[in-house]
């Protein structure tokens, strides 16, 4: 019941609005429970919405980091230019550029466990009896998830951290850090819906007595 009362409490302070509420109230264990239930049904969501939308599934993440790579290389570029050239230079040019790596990673993140291009000895896979193979795709997919839900909860505590203490970026008057690391959460909840997108073709290749294990391919599409 106490976690329960817990989840409770951190949905209050989520709808309060209030900063320093949340903050406290994301301390709880039951952050983890209620972040996986999150990352679950929000992930379901933007599962179905890709289902509807096909658009959205195949730009969505490329866009964000296509964007964030065009705006990091703007600044350095415009940096540079400025400082050797006029003797000048933006104080966040250099520290704006990080956030931007961060949300470009992320976000890439997502993309690539749809592609399948994290580590998974495909190779060694391949050679497996395809029970095993079945059991190895269903390990990667619950792995994913605790990663995502951990990352999910731990990130999303940091960004109240950041936004209770009114934390602005190095070289800016207004700023906020938790404008940028926002997108942390966000981009986890994509993971999952990756994962979610993953299974339900290894599951259907399963019945349909499908190859499970095919060839990664970095920089394919999805």
């Amino acid at each position: 019941m106490e976690m329960v009362s817990d989840m409770g409490t951190i949905i209050s302070a989520m709808i309060s609005g209030d900063v320093w509420a949340i903050r406290q109230a994301l301390r709880a264990d039951a952050a983890y429970a209620l972040g996986a239930i999150t990352v679950t049904v929000a992930g379901y969501g933007m599962m179905m919405l890709y289902r509807a939308v096909p658009v959205i599934e195949r730009q969505l993440e490329r866009t964000v980091m296509v964007g964030s790579y065009l705006a990091i290389a703007y600044i350095i570029f415009s940096g540079v230019i400025e400082r050797f050239v006029f003797n000048d230079q933006e104080p966040w040019s250099t520290t704006i550029p990080p956030f931007l790596f961060m949300i470009m990673a992320w976000f890439g993140a997502s993309y690539n466990v749809r592609l399948r291009t994290h580590l998974s000895f495909n190779e060694f896979r391949m050679n497996m009896p395809r029970a095993a193979q079945y059991m190895c795709l269903w390990l990667d997919a619950v792995l994913w998830f605790v990663f995502a839900v951990i990352v999910f909860v731990t990130t999303a505590r940091q960004t109240a951290l950041v936004a209770d203490n009114f934390a602005i970026v190095m070289g800016t008057d207004n700023v906020m850090q938790w404008w940028f690391l926002t997108a942390a959460p966000i981009a986890f909840v994509l993971l999952v819906t990756r994962v979610f997108q993953n299974l339900s073709d290894d599951i259907r290749a399963w019945r349909n007595n499908e190859p499970l294990i095919k060839q990664a391919v970095i920089g394919g599409d999805t």
